[in-house]
């Protein structure tokens, strides 16, 4: 069977196969493990594409079995699937416009279509901005005029943005007839966005750096624990509950150090310095509270880490932090489970369906509960063996979960009971 991906990134591969610089694997770790598991199988061909509209024109190249194609824009993806004939189009991805375009060119065609759940945008958009005070998410007239001359990161713009992809997500899905997901977090919310849709799961495949290697051991960090959090830009990730659970942490372990995996708050000098906070303020606001907090100088950015970096910084941390406002299936939360580093999660979305609490890791309640938080890291760093039992079980779950041979397998098990309902 030939199955044509569409996905909203330019994969590694993809920049391999067409001759361009080896694009970043920061992200879009779930398709490049999926990818390398399906990758010469007897019964699957394989083309995947995407849209760049940095490209001049169209990109083509082949490798390992693989078809790539980089597009300039989706106007031509008619012809595309005339030209290429798959069988069965697979849309990685709800929200961005590309998906849409793609799903009413195979629709023209009588191709069937599988859309895959990644985030679930109407809950990212609902809680994008929990717990940031209402001064700092509504822009002024000069704020905006600024952002069109130099753009930044105004909340207002972000909700809009979110609000918008959200939008995009519930059209597609209306029109959706077969949807893949994870989580029963995404099970429902397909049945409220696309109750017609037929649901498969199929659960992740990581990136193939996290399944060998050195695992995470305990060590004794005495005055100075690690804490790890891979995401800070934006409030979704909520950096702000950490801040805020970080002096009772010090407390108790003074010399505590969190590191924030990514770019720090842009500092261009004082002569900037006011321009940048306007048009960033999201980062103000971290940045004003961590200094009234006291917290300020225990905090570490580590700019981008590629796989083999981020690998390394699970490694060195104590305890993966991942206090969600709003989450699916988190690509970090499997890396870190996989390489047996204990965590402590929020309840958001689908992270309960990915880590059972107290036998796997730990979760505490309210996403913006910062003695909550605070408190359950708190028990997994007074735990006598530092949550090297944690860590162990999250590994045993995460090898199940993301075992790339069982999740090749049912992702092509789901492609032939489509084509097996479809009339060819």
């Amino acid at each position: 069977m030939h199955v044509f991906w569409l996905v909203s990134m330019v994969l590694p591969q993809a920049a391999l196969a067409c001759g361009l610089p080896s694009a970043s694997d920061v992200s879009g770790g779930w398709l490049t493990g999926q990818l390398n598991a399906l990758q010469n199988r007897d019964d699957l061909q394989l083309t995947v594409a995407c849209v760049d509209g940095r490209q001049p024109h169209d990109l083509c190249g082949e490798r390992e079995g693989v078809v790539y194609r980089i597009l300039s824009g989706p106007q031509d993806f008619p012809r595309l699937l005339q030209a290429s004939r798959p069988d069965l189009v697979h849309i990685w991805g709800t929200e961005y416009a590309a998906a849409a375009a793609m799903l009413d060119a195979a629709r023209s065609r009588d191709l069937p279509v599988l859309v895959g759940i990644q985030g679930v945008m109407e809950d990212c958009a609902r809680h994008l901005c929990d717990g940031v005070p209402e001064s700092y998410r509504h822009s002024t007239p000069l704020d905006r005029l600024l952002d069109r001359l130099v753009p930044g990161a105004l909340l207002d713009k972000m909700q809009h943005q979110f609000d918008a992809l959200a939008q995009s997500e519930a059209a597609l899905l209306q029109k959706a007839r077969y949807v893949t997901g994870r989580t029963g977090f995404d099970r429902r919310s397909v049945a409220e966005l696309a109750p017609d849709a037929r649901y498969f799961c199929c659960n992740e495949t990581l990136r193939p750096l996290f399944y060998t290697g050195t695992l995470w051991k305990a060590r004794d960090f005495g005055r100075t624990p690690v804490l790890l959090l891979s995401q800070g830009n934006y409030p979704l990730k909520n950096l702000h509950t950490v801040l805020k659970a970080l002096p009772a942490v010090l407390q108790r372990w003074p010399d505590a150090e969190l590191r924030i995996a990514g770019w720090p708050p842009l500092d261009k000098g004082p002569l900037f310095s006011p321009l940048i906070a306007r048009l960033f303020p999201y980062q103000r606001y971290c940045r004003k509270l961590a200094k009234a907090l006291g917290v300020a100088g225990h905090i570490h950015y580590t700019g981008p880490l590629d796989a083999a970096s981020m690998r390394q910084a699970y490694l060195e941390a104590d305890l993966f932090l991942l206090p969600s406002l709003s989450e699916n299936s988190p690509n970090s939360l499997g890396e870190a489970m996989l390489l047996g580093l204990p965590c402590v999660a929020s309840r958001a979305g689908g992270i309960p369906d990915m880590m059972a609490d107290g036998v796997e890791g730990l979760l505490y309640g309210d996403a913006l509960d910062a003695d909550a938080l605070a408190a359950t890291v708190l028990q997994v760093l007074a735990s006598p063996d530092g949550g090297a039992a944690l860590g162990q079980a999250a590994r045993t779950r995460a090898l199940q979960t993301h075992d790339p041979a069982v999740n090749a397998g049912t992702l092509c098990g789901i492609y032939q009971t489509i084509l097996q309902e479809v009339p060819r």
